[in-house]
């Protein structure tokens, strides 16, 4: 472990909104990488997340969003555990970040849990009928590999957010990195998009 600059450590909390603690320990044990200290308390925040799983989360927000061509509406109920968190800056910023990206990338789900058993059958069926004679030794891989493609681009929490400048973070890991900030269980119950003469 190494010692680190309270300025890194002042730049690193006003990043995540982390502790002051959390921040020194992850940039001690990333060698002063700010890269490195960042992906530290995103994997620090999925355990915290996972203990926060059994949690009740009964508050929250219901939000609609409209884009500015009036064509594309969103209307999505993400929930926390308290009405204190649902009024916090930071949660209401994620609820309008997710409200936006579904505005724009149309997905079909929130989660993998969401997809159907028949949604899973009718792509794997498709995967299947395109294969080649030669890929049938590797079929399983192939359609599961297919199949992880289709969960990236049809789930919320799977897709990668496009305002993301390292093109690596995924919508799910907003929703963990604000669960970590505000102490508190938060789950994307529903979504609906609307979009102009759309069925």
């Amino acid at each position: 472990m190494s010692e680190v600059s309270a300025a890194s450590v002042k730049q690193l909390r006003d990043t995540t909104g982390a502790g002051m603690m959390d921040c020194k320990a992850a940039l001690s044990e990333s060698g002063g990488d700010m890269e490195k200290a960042l992906d530290w308390l995103r994997k620090k925040g999925l355990k915290a997340a996972s203990k926060r799983a059994d949690r009740e989360a009964g508050e929250g927000l219901v939000f609609s969003y409209i884009h500015s061509n009036n064509r594309v509406g969103v209307l999505i109920e993400v929930n926390c555990e308290t009405d204190f968190v649902a009024r916090g800056d930071d949660f209401q910023s994620l609820v309008k970040r997710l409200a936006m990206h579904i505005a724009w990338a149309n997905p079909k789900f929130v989660d993998r849990e969401q997809v159907t058993a028949e949604a899973l059958a009718r792509e794997t069926e498709i995967y299947r009928a395109q294969l080649t004679p030669q890929q049938e030794k590797v079929a399983d891989k192939i359609i599961s590999g297919k199949i992880e493609k289709f969960f990236e681009e049809s789930c919320l929490v799977d897709q990668l957010d496009a305002q993301d400048p390292s093109g690596k973070k995924r919508m799910g890991d907003h929703v963990t990195e604000t669960s970590a900030k505000v102490g508190e269980k938060i789950i994307i119950r529903r979504f609906s998009r609307f979009e102009l003469g759309g069925k």
